[in-house]
């Protein structure tokens, strides 16, 4: 499902940041040069952490907001979801020299604790998506241990409900 492949691309590039981070720290810090052996491995990481981007969290984080959302505020939920991602998108790639030059190698654990934290949070917050029909979503979060907690307790609209789909009224839709 949608939360295993969250959870298993977020430790695949967590695995590559502190890669990435442990050889510029131990490799380039001392003589201030890397080798070229430790240069090829370091690109290989960084395309091993794009990959698990690619197949994760790349396209699950438009995915995944996009199946939570009720109908009633889908457009506006996606509207949001879309300006957040491009103002951070955007904040990062102005920000990441700066940072890079200031954390050195660190940048990568600075990302690489980022990471956890998503990945956690997905462990801990994010039921499985896959499959759930838009109209029973609701009900998904109605079950979850702590969104249980905040989700209002109002009667569905329109009959949806526990009938897998059938209105309550049994006129279908």
């Amino acid at each position: 499902g949608r939360r295993k492949l969250l959870i298993s691309g977020g430790i695949q590039m967590i695995v590559c940041q502190v890669i990435v981070a442990v050889i510029l720290g131990v490799k380039f810090g001392t003589d201030k040069q890397l080798s070229r052996s430790y240069s090829i491995v370091v690109v290989v990481v960084i395309c091993l952490f794009v990959m698990a981007f690619g197949w994760s969290w790349g396209p699950l984080g438009w995915t995944v907001p996009s199946e939570i959302f009720p109908l009633e505020t889908r457009s506006a939920g996606q509207s949001i979801t879309v300006a957040v991602n491009l103002f951070f998108t955007f904040v990062i790639a102005q920000a990441f020299l700066s940072m890079l030059c200031a954390f050195k190698f660190g940048i990568f654990l600075f990302f690489a604790a980022w990471i956890t934290v998503m990945t956690v949070f997905v462990y801990v917050f994010l039921p499985e998506t896959k499959g759930v029909p838009i109209e029973e979503m609701v009900l998904l979060w109605r079950k979850h241990w702590f969104w249980k907690k905040v989700m209002p307790d109002m009667p569905l609209e329109d009959g949806w409900g526990e009938g897998g789909g059938e209105r309550a009224d049994n006129k279908g839709h």
